[in-house]
């Protein structure tokens, strides 16, 4: 299971898709919320074998980075939406508890998200084998809670960034597709045209993620406005956000905009040459496998985002703006990326150096030794 963000969707397609590889006869179901259930539906309608995906209710403990803690009681939609979602976590228990007995399955595995905890806590009492995964180099709450009943722990980054027990715990990396490897000049090339864009432009690709970022949206098509004709753009909305951007793109010659990917993302980022994104560690994990260069945008309420941020800043690995300062310094960064080709290379250079091509396999590996 998992939610509220591709970044807990597409590594449990990796992993399924390895689960499949190595026996054919796997049978598998996946648990998300309302929230993303759209595009889970549509992520593993792409694997080669039948998911079914079931929907449970789910609430979240609001806890933002940008607020102090004594904000986090005064703050009414804080305050107001914390003690509506508790009501949501013990329906989604309940509803947990009957899909486990229901379906009895042999392991149950938590990508992370707010989704995971009754799942996770129900399994525990059911005594079926829990395997988590952290993707992000700050531990989420979720995965802190269910690091103690989980039987064996995987993580997106060394060990030394997690308070677990060392004794079940491993660094795998995050799981993704097989598809996020380099692609030749050429490759790249036919990507683009395949896109519908020009070859022979640079190629600017931008995403906030599976809900999408309108700060993102906005400030690239603005970006876009000023670079002109030097550049092509190719922004991924979001669920929701696609009229508003076609509004603000209006006469803009050089954006292209579609909502969501559901199948064919590794091509779309192939062709970029740069790529605008939030900080989600699973994103990131696939730029680095494309050897991409990448402007990371944190969302500044997720304390995960601004870690892993920070993180590949500290190695030189991606530029990192923030949502205050980026409709102001974007297009100055995207003009510097688009004239300074070893620049870019450098960023992708280092950025690569995180590519866990196995992780998938390794995760899947894990998950066939718990359930025994």
């Amino acid at each position: 299971m998992g939610g509220g963000s591709g970044g807990h969707v597409t590594p449990v397609a990796a992993v399924l898709n390895e689960l499949h590889k190595a026996d054919s006869t796997v049978e598998a179901r996946f648990v998300c919320d309302r929230a993303f259930e759209v595009q889970a539906r549509g992520i593993m309608k792409t694997l080669p074998f039948q998911v079914e995906v079931s929907i449970i209710p789910a609430g979240k403990f609001r806890r933002y980075s940008h607020l102090t803690f004594w904000q986090h009681f005064t703050v009414p939609a804080v305050v107001f939406g914390n003690l509506r979602d508790i009501t949501r976590i013990i329906r989604g228990g309940l509803a947990s508890f009957w899909l486990l007995v229901r379906h009895r399955p042999d392991v149950v595995f938590a990508k992370g998200g707010y989704v995971c905890l009754p799942m996770g806590l129900a399994a525990w009492l059911l005594r079926i084998p829990l395997v988590i995964h952290d993707s992000d180099t700050r531990p989420g709450l979720t995965n802190r809670v269910l690091s103690r009943f989980a039987s064996h722990i995987a993580t997106g980054s060394p060990l030394e960034n997690y308070p677990y027990d060392k004794r079940k715990t491993a660094y795998t990396g995050v799981p993704i597709s097989a598809e996020f490897v380099p692609v030749s000049p050429s490759r790249q090339a036919e990507l683009k045209e395949k896109l519908g864009l020009p070859s022979n432009k640079l190629l600017v690709v931008a995403t906030g993620g599976g809900l999408g970022s309108q700060i993102i949206n906005g400030s690239v098509i603005a970006a876009a406005a000023q670079i002109g004709d030097k550049a092509s753009f190719y922004i991924v909305t979001g669920k929701g956000n696609l009229e508003l951007a076609q509004t603000q793109a209006e006469s803009a010659k050089n954006v292209t905009l579609t909502e969501f990917v559901y199948k064919g993302m590794p091509d779309v980022l192939g062709a970029a040459d740069i790529v605008v994104a939030r900080g989600s560690a699973t994103f990131l994990q696939e730029l680095a496998g494309l050897e991409k260069t990448a402007v990371v945008v944190p969302a500044h309420q997720l304390g995960d985002q601004l870690k892993n941020a920070q993180m590949f800043d500290s190695h030189g690995a991606a530029l990192v703006l923030n949502d205050d300062e980026l409709l102001e310094r974007l297009p100055a960064v995207l003009n510097q990326l688009a004239s300074d080709e070893s620049a870019r290379q450098g960023y992708a250079a280092r950025l690569h150096e995180f590519a866990r091509p196995s992780a998938a396999a390794d995760v899947a590996q894990i998950i066939v030794e718990a359930a025994k």
